[in-house]
Parts: C-alpha cells; structure tokens; sequence
C-alpha cells in the first residue's frame, strides 16, 4: 500500500479545489504495518522541545531493550535525558521530551519520506491515505472576478461548487457545480478563507448541515446529510470523437484502483475506444497495492516491477489476472511530469518497461522507496523507508526520475484550457491509428498523422 497527500485542503494554496469535508473519527489502524509508497510528503517541523535520542525508559545500570553491546552508545543521552528531567528550571512535559526524542531519531536519519508524527498527525494523515471522510461530498474553490485563486471570501473573492462526487449526499441534495456558497448553518461565509469554510461543512456521518447557495442569480437553501465519503480520485472521458479514452488519477487512495476498473471497462467495453491515455501528472501517489491493480489493468506479464528489503534480494510482484485492458492491440500512452511520484512512478514504469505504452511529457519526480507506517502505543506513529522498487528491468530510478519517450513540456503562457502535453498524446495515438506503425520505439523524429 501507499501513501498521499490528505485531501483536507491543510496543504493546498489558496483557492485550489479542495474537498469540503474530512474523515473526522478515522478508524484505528491496527498494528500490522501498513506498507506505503509516500511521495512528495512534507517534513514535519522540529519541536523546540527536540531531543535527540533513541528510547526512553528508566536507566538503573543498563537500559531495557538495549543490547549490551550498545549501553555505551545510548549512555550520553541517558546522561543528558536524566540531568533534564532533574534540573531543568522550567516547567517539564515528558510525553514531550518522548516524542521529541523519537522525533529526533528520524530526523537524523536525513530521509524526506521518514519522520515521527504525533497521535493526532498520525491519525489526520491515515485519513487522508484510505481517501475516505466523512462530509458531504463535494469539492469546493475560492476564485476572484477574474477567475485567480484568492484567500479571504468577500465581495471580490467567491466561494464556489467546484465539483459533486457521485453516489454522494450532496449530489442527492442537489448541489450542483457552480453553486455560489453564501452561508453554512446561517453563519456567513464572507471574511473566512477556504480551510474555515471546510471545518464548519465537514462533520459527523448522520448530521445535518444547510447551505445558503445562489444558484444563476437565484437564492436557494440545501439541507444535506453528512455521510461516509469514497473520495474520487480518477476521472475518465471519450476524447477525438469517441475514438481515444482518457483516464485522469489523481492519487492512489484505497478505492482507486476499483473505481479506475469500472471506468476502464466502459471505455473498453461500452465505448469501444481504439486508444487510451493514462494520465498521471502530478500524481504524487498512494498505496502499493492501489499501484499494483492498476498496473495489472493493463499488463499481465510477471513479473510487474520488483521490490527489495533493507537486507534482501530483489522480489518480483505478480499482476493480478483480469485487467479489462491488457490487449496490447490497443495502443496506450502514459502522460508524466515531475509531479508524477511514488505509487504513480510504479505504474508509469511497469507500463513503459514492458512496453505496453510510451511515456509523454517530463521527467517524472523519482521516488523509489516504500514507507512502513507502524502506530507506537500512546506515542504517536511513524513512516520509514523500508522498502526500494525497481522497474521491470530492475533499475532504481530513486532521485533520477522516469525518462519519457516523447519529451513535451507545457510553455509557460499555455491558456488555462489548453494543454499541449494532452494534445500530443493525442497526435501519437491517432497517427498510431492512422498509419498502423506500433507506438513503441517510436521515435519524435517520425512524422506523425494528423
């Protein structure tokens, strides 16, 4: 499994689409680890309380747990732990200097993608990971008269429906896409930002809570439900005429990789599309497993990819059978770029290393490692990077970053509705089409129909 940015919005820039709601009461994990490909995840901040160290415990001769061998070693900081908690002038909370000190141990190790979270940071960051929250189940965005991000909601910055997710209360409340938010619970939401808004719509799964919209200059009220949410995390639709499919995956959450096959088969099966675009453009990940159905829709060779331990020899990961698209007839191209990270790096690379699709855009991030999320018992819980993949052909491409075969960038005054990476893809298949040349070694010298 694997890892991702939660969904909450705490990260996101001012007037990004952001979910308007949080799982609230996440379910506690339990203590088989849970094995995660974390891409692009931020370093938690340093306590000023941070003590470097390993353990804490009682001291009297000899540490329990440590090794003999290693008394010596952990004796400073017991010196220095023990002169702290007898001297020190101030006021002392030792669940502090606890987790500081676990804190420090991943600090030092100087890796981005292991650290020490507290219990609240543990739990809030498993929440974002399942992609299930309990809310209403739509996305929202702040944007001023101009259409630009904007921070605080007034008269030149509104507050708008961006998105419904299916099957969700919302959508059978009626909110609908462009939907102008006013009021939540009859608490205006002029002079909050869009974080505040999201705590006041998020809540308890049973709960009510009523909107004041204005909808094409009409005022209307919604009475919605709170309920459990899947988040949606992939998009498809029929591109040049119902000829290419197109699937967009934002993250790798939990019910990705079965809400990628439902829309798969429909543009497989129902459209009958003759080419297919992946995009996974700054995708920065999610869980192993969520990567490995998702590669197994489309490659059935066996070995996927590879992963190694600490200690131990590369495995290779088994596809698993019935992927709806696997026919290499059916010519494929992934899009990437330095956003591509992880658990989406997974799949663009069993993909092009089994040359089921070619690679268009940039340089995707190069994350090659798997985290272990393990809870610690009244501690908080901790990420660490267990594991690296390796393409099929067993490259760690950790730092480096996947190549792609056809090296397109977006220029830098590319209009909002246009998209020059998508536009070439779409050239490479239906020239693939067009003429019947095979889409792998293909080279950008080659011309290619229109």
């Amino acid at each position: 499994m694997s890892v991702t940015d939660p969904l909450a919005g705490d990260e996101r820039r001012p007037g990004q689409p952001s979910l308007a709601e949080v799982h609230t009461d996440p379910p506690r994990p339990g203590r088989a680890p849970l094995y995660l490909a974390a891409a692009l995840v931020a370093v938690l901040a340093g306590s000023a309380l941070f003590v470097s160290g390993f353990a804490l415990g009682s001291l009297a001769g000899s540490t329990a747990g440590t090794t003999e061998s290693r008394q010596e070693l952990f004796r400073p900081f017991w010196d220095a732990y023990n002169d702290v908690t007898a001297n020190y002038v101030g006021e002392i909370d030792e669940k502090a200097l606890v987790e500081g000190a676990i804190k420090g141990v991943f600090e030092a190790l100087g890796d981005p993608f292991s650290g020490y979270m507290t219990s609240a940071e543990y739990r809030n960051s498993l929440t974002g990971l399942s992609g299930e929250f309990e809310g209403i189940g739509a996305e929202l965005a702040t944007t001023d008269t101009a259409g630009a991000a904007c921070e605080t909601i007034g008269d030149a910055c509104g507050l708008s429906v961006v998105r419904v997710l299916r099957r969700s209360p919302a959508l059978t409340a009626g909110l609908a896409a462009g939907d102008v938010i006013l009021a939540v619970d009859d608490a205006t939401t002029a002079g909050s930002t869009l974080a505040q808004v999201i705590e006041k719509i998020r809540g308890p799964k049973g709960s009510t809570v009523t909107l004041s919209l204005v909808r094409a200059g009409a005022p209307l009220e919604l009475a919605i439900v709170r309920d459990v949410i899947q988040a949606e995390h992939v998009r498809s639709e029929v591109l040049a005429d119902g000829t290419i499919g197109y699937l967009k995956v934002d993250n790798f959450s939990s019910g990705a990789a079965d809400d990628l096959h439902e829309q798969l088969r429909a543009l497989v099966e129902d459209a009958r599309v003759r080419g297919l675009i992946l995009d996974l453009r700054d995708d920065p990940g999610g869980y192993v497993d969520a990567a490995v159905r998702i590669s197994s829709e489309f490659v059935d060779a066996d070995p996927l990819y590879w992963e190694q331990s600490a200690r131990g020899t590369p495995i290779g990961i088994k596809p698993i059978a019935g992927g709806a698209a696997t026919d290499p007839a059916l010519p494929m191209v992934v899009l990437v770029n330095g956003g591509t990270a992880s658990a989406s790096e997974i799949v663009a690379a069993v993909l092009q290393g089994h040359g089921r699709a070619l690679l268009v855009g940039e340089t995707s991030y190069g994350k090659g490692t798997i985290q272990e999320w393990k809870e610690l018992a009244g501690a908080g819980g901790y990420r660490l990077s267990v594991r690296k993949w390796l393409t099929p052909d067993q490259t760690w491409t950790h730092g480096v970053g996947l190549i792609p075969d056809v090296a397109v960038s977006p220029p830098a005054d590319q209009p909002a509705d246009a998209d020059a990476v998508l536009d070439r893809a779409l050239e490479i298949l239906l020239g693939q089409l067009a003429t019947g040349r095979p889409l792998i070694g293909l080279s950008e010298a080659l011309p290619l129909a229109a």
